[in-house]
């Protein structure tokens, strides 16, 4: 922290002052909160640089293990902060950035942020949160109706019941996962018996050699974490194959499950995917919950993504039977627009979460309204506030807007795609994800005609181009996509690398996606991809 200038000294009246009261319009910190409130887009444009610096040189501004024995001033801790954090952060609300799941945030995100972060609430108790536990309370409510679409008369009933909770907040999709499997194996094997006996004892009283939970190949990772902390074990953790869109196939989740069962196992839970995380690929749910009705067992479905897709009335069939599902996991940090942190599970049944409750006399007693005796964390701040806030100054035809607008643009772009010659568009959209990659015409002519040993070979070539040019693109600045690997069924289930976008930003226009290819296209001309494409034209010759 050697870069920090202006040091301090500590004593009792300077700590009380940063407690107490700003510094002057004029200071540092200042100026940066006038920007960001006046002018985010520019603050962000100006401030963030647009080339890639080496992460071992930004390592070196962060390297001491020391604890500063004296403070530094304010102002030039933020100076240091501005030039060695900010200036390399990533512009993740920058039009062009269109390869992960984040995006523009609307501007009235910072100043209730800033409510937030004032007040300091911690939801875990009616005693640290006072309104912030009904708002809470409100906002799953209104989740759970977007989902279940149940009468008024249920809301009434169980929105601000003092002994139950429709759902939980939680930092995002992994704790919403964990949470949802963690109830359902508690309500399958009797909380009591899990919590005196443990899961292996349970499991004995049952007369069962494990529990298994099923899910798509697509399945996000962490389900992985959760069969791991809840003691159900990696191996228990069954994918199952897709088929050519990238869906589960249930014919094969069906015969394996009974499979299972007659060998002595448990079916904790189906899982459907609503939005999977590399092609946005949405299982055929209906079926999936059928299945689920007929094995007994729990059915989970991981919407994090996808969740908000049930805003349009154009598109929200495409998630037709997630209403069937006992719990639903939301990410409102996806595609509700707002900031990190801000994750949900609904339960069908307010019952449901019973299974995990947990009390302490000192905070969440028994009988009280305290939200964090129905949660997997702790402490947690009113991020649900923000959640509110979009759900009533954007509003349900707002997201319907912006969720039908990133279909429209996907859809533009998918075409775009196989227009162009040099492109090969490979997961198709369901949703408002797609991959492709970089592949001339004549190479892709080739690869119809070539033997399944040199299709491999190109492919492995191919592989690298998109490696190249997806690191290459990233590091010039402009514009970004992410790249992943799928296989494919025209190549005969080859797992091969390729570009991924998400378009959810309404920042991003038409002009910019054509610019993305312009820029691959630009970069493909470099040496050592093109000395590839020489190796990839010399195998479909021999």
């Amino acid at each position: 922290m050697a870069d920090i200038k202006g040091q301090a000294e500590a004593n009792l009246s300077s700590l009380q002052r940063i407690f107490t009261i700003p510094e002057s319009s004029g200071a540092t910190l200042a100026q940066i909160d006038a920007e960001i409130s006046n002018n985010l887009d520019g603050f962000l444009s100006e401030r963030i640089v647009a080339s890639e610096k080496d992460l071992t040189e930004i390592e070196d501004a962060f390297s001491s293990p020391h604890i500063p024995d004296q403070p530094y001033y304010v102002s030039g801790y933020t100076d240091f902060i501005l030039d060695h954090l900010v200036a390399q952060s990533v512009h993740t609300a920058a039009p062009g950035f269109i390869g992960h799941m984040t995006s523009a945030l609307p501007y009235f995100m910072l100043p209730l942020s800033k409510i937030v972060t004032a007040l300091n609430q911690n939801l875990v108790k009616v005693e640290t949160s006072k309104a912030f536990t009904p708002l809470e309370r409100q906002v799953l409510g209104m989740l759970h109706g977007l989902i279940y679409g149940f009468d008024d008369g249920f809301y009434q009933t169980w929105m601000h019941n003092h002994t139950h909770a429709m759902g939980a907040f939680c930092s995002g999709g992994t704790v919403a996962n964990i949470t949802a499997l963690w109830a359902a194996r508690n309500h399958a094997l009797g909380e009591e018996a899990v919590a005196r006996q443990g899961l292996h004892g349970a499991m004995q009283a049952k007369g069962l050699k494990g529990l298994v939970i099923l899910v798509s190949r697509r399945g996000h990772y962490s389900l992985a974490k959760a069969v791991d902390l809840l003691g159900i074990g990696r191996d228990n953790l069954i994918a199952i194959d897709t088929d050519s869109h990238y869906r589960v196939d249930v014919d094969a989740m069906r015969d394996k499950a009974l499979t299972l069962q007659a060998d002595g196992f448990g079916i904790l839970s189906i899982v459907g995917l609503a939005g999977a995380t590399e092609t946005g690929s949405v299982d055929d749910l209906s079926s999936l919950a059928a299945l689920s009705n007929e094995l007994g067992c729990h059915f989970h479905v991981d919407a994090a993504w996808g969740g908000a897709t049930l805003f349009s009335d154009t598109h929200r069939h495409r998630l037709k039977g997630i209403e069937q599902a006992d719990s639903v996991t939301i990410d409102a940090h996806k595609q509700f627009y707002v900031p990190m942190g801000a994750g949900m599970v609904l339960f069908k049944d307010p019952q449901r979460l019973s299974a995990i409750e947990h009390h302490a006399e000192y905070i969440i007693r028994k009988g009280s309204k305290d939200l964090g005796s129905h949660t997997l964390e702790g402490s947690r701040p009113g991020m649900a506030l923000l959640v509110h806030a979009g759900l009533n100054i954007i509003g349900r035809k707002g997201y319907e807007l912006l969720i039908d607008q990133g279909m429209d643009k996907i859809r533009y772009f998918a075409e775009l795609i196989k227009c162009h010659q040099d492109f090969e568009l490979v997961v198709e959209p369901e949703l408002n994800i797609l991959g492709y990659r970089f592949a001339p015409d004549w190479l892709q002519q080739g690869l119809q005609q070539a033997s399944s040993q040199r299709t491999q070979q190109v492919n492995r070539c191919l592989d690298q181009i998109t490696r190249l040019i997806q690191k290459a693109q990233r590091a010039d600045g402009q514009t970004f996509v992410s790249r992943t690997r799928v296989d494919v069924d025209l190549y005969d289930k080859q797992v091969i690398t390729v570009f991924r976008v998400v378009l959810a930003n309404p920042l991003t226009t038409r002009d910019v996606l054509a610019g993305v290819l312009d820029e691959q296209l630009e970069l493909a001309q470099h040496a050592d991809i093109q000395a590839l494409l020489a190796e990839a034209k010399a195998l479909l010759a021999s």
